[in-house]
């Protein structure tokens, strides 16, 4: 699989190269120049296959010579190390054998170290760059800006290894309480080192982009991107899809198949089209915004229009220029009308997140975190009135006590912390406030890299 600039298609590259090097050589996102697709019969073999070893055998596709089908088999077995239950809303797991009246899911990709749907690529990313970086012995800075669960999963990926140093840029006041206390809770003197920017989320990724575009500063430090302008990064986000799809499928052959994606960067959506395009059995995706709608609003008009963020209660979608974007549009060839048809829309305000959040729990008893909410908002609205009768797919991205604090006022009752996340919360904190500049980042990074 070689790999092409969306500013320069004939700008190529190998895996190896585009994940390392984060962008193209001329500032472009990279996208693979073609995606696999498969027969019937191998779509049953990959759906009756583990998680581990479909995600495995899906990566043969996207990666290079450097990495054998046994490297990429460990890799995807030490990588996905968790559970990725299909969940009814009363708490019953997905089963073959349940009856077709049962329509309606909640997909948990918080089940990972950091728990954030983050995890599932960020750990297949960390893997991969590790195992080359072994074999050449070079090093890398990874610069990383985040809105919440995105710096915690890469920190925690990259913990400890050699020759890699990460830097992760979280917005002051854009990301909750838990999730900075896990950002900044990896060690005075480790590898991971936090940044507060005093400024927004939209301000962090800009500042990563400005980096980036200084080639003098990246070629010093060999900087590397752990966002999902990195294509390595979103390519492992179509496999839980893929996955995740066939098994539905499998247990309900007879009704097309809808996810709904809490939305802001657009890469988790991004995976759902990439597994999609490959012959996952989907239908339609539903994009939940909050106040934060530059793609709902496009899906609606045909017209994209990036603006500034503004905080919200779902923190983690609070970006106003999705990076993923441009790629959405390559997998389409700019069609809006083709990606209208395939992609639903809607966006919600906090009260009416917060509002979800109650209801859900108090009817069901079970918990959702806002960004989750949101999504099962868009999904309601998106069946609302609609005559199909679809096998529903919430996609849940991070577990609710996370956001304990605003959680716990919603709900009105008290919930206590998983394990890992107390020992962030009871750690040291340590981190680094910063302007949001250039100048400000290079110093900090000659001192620091």
């Amino acid at each position: 699989m070689t790999y092409h600039s969306l500013k320069t298609p004939s700008l190529k590259a190998e895996f190896s190269d585009a994940l390392l090097s984060s962008l193209a050589p001329d500032g472009g996102l990279y996208m693979p120049d073609s995606l696999p697709s498969f027969s019937e019969d191998e779509l049953a073999k990959l759906g009756a296959m583990s998680f581990p070893d479909c995600a495995a055998k899906l990566a043969r596709h996207f990666v290079d010579d450097n990495f054998t089908d046994e490297d990429l088999e460990i890799l995807c077995a030490d990588a996905y190390d968790f559970d990725m239950p299909l969940k009814t809303l009363t708490g019953e797991i997905l089963d073959p054998a349940m009856p077709e009246m049962v329509d309606e899911y909640i997909l948990e990709l918080f089940h990972g170290p950091t728990l954030a749907f983050k995890d599932f690529a960020a750990r297949f990313m960390g893997r991969a760059a590790s195992h080359l970086l072994k074999k050449t012995g070079e090093t890398r800075t990874i610069l990383v800006a985040t809105s919440g669960d995105t710096g915690g999963a890469i920190g925690h990926s990259f913990l400890n290894q050699e020759g890699i140093k990460v830097f992760i840029l979280y917005p002051e006041g854009g990301v909750s309480d838990v999730q900075q206390h896990q950002l900044t809770s990896m060690g005075e003197h480790s590898n991971i080192k936090a940044i507060q920017i005093n400024g927004s989320f939209d301000d962090c990724q800009a500042l990563v982009k400005q980096a980036f575009a200084d080639k003098k500063l990246t070629k010093k430090h060999s900087l590397m991107s752990a966002n999902s302008i990195n294509v390595g990064r979103v390519i492992p986000q179509s496999f839980y899809y893929f996955w995740t799809s066939l098994q539905l499928k499998a247990a309900h052959p007879s009704r097309p198949i809808v996810y709904a994606i809490p939305s802001g960067n657009l890469g988790n959506l991004t995976g759902g089209l990439i597994a999609r395009k490959m012959g996952a059995p989907i239908d339609v995706f539903v994009a939940g915004n909050n106040a934060n709608h530059p793609f709902t609003d496009y899906l609606l008009s045909g017209e994209y229009t990036p603006r500034d963020s503004v905080p919200t209660l779902s923190n983690a979608m609070d970006i106003g220029r999705p990076n993923n974007f441009p790629r959405i549009l390559d997998l389409f060839n700019s069609n809006h009308s083709e990606i209208s048809q395939v992609c639903h829309g809607a966006h919600f305000s906090d009260a009416e997140t917060e509002a979800h959040m109650k209801k859900i729990y108090r009817d069901t008893g079970y918990l959702m975190c806002p960004h989750t909410a949101i999504g099962h908002l868009a999904l309601t609205d998106f069946v609302h009135g609609n005559d199909r009768n679809f096998t529903k797919v919430t996609v849940s991205t991070a577990h609710p006590a996370k956001f304990k604090d605003d959680v716990e006022r919603v709900i009105e009752e008290t919930i206590s912390l998983p394990a890992s996340l107390q020992a962030s919360v009871d750690a040291a904190s340590h981190k680094h406030v910063m302007t949001p500049t250039l100048t400000a980042l290079k110093a900090y990074l000659n001192d620091h890299a």
